[in-house]
């Protein structure tokens, strides 16, 4: 099982959130719970292929 990072917050009842990987791409539910289910098929869909040009978040180390 992989772990993701994910972002979220509550804005006048809906949970909304993104994979920290992915920020560009935001999802929502109406509970965390929700939330996290709508988060994993999100993933799924940008992991996949079947969402075009995914723009992706990663890390640099520099000297």
């Amino acid at each position: 099982m992989k772990t993701l990072g994910f972002t979220y917050w509550q804005d006048a009842g809906a949970w909304i959130g993104y994979l920290d990987e992915f920020p560009d791409y935001l999802t929502q539910g109406n509970s965390l719970e929700d939330l996290k289910s709508h988060l994993v098929d999100l993933y799924q869909d940008l992991s996949s292929g079947v969402i075009p040009n995914v723009r992706k978040h990663a890390q640099l180390e520099v000297a």
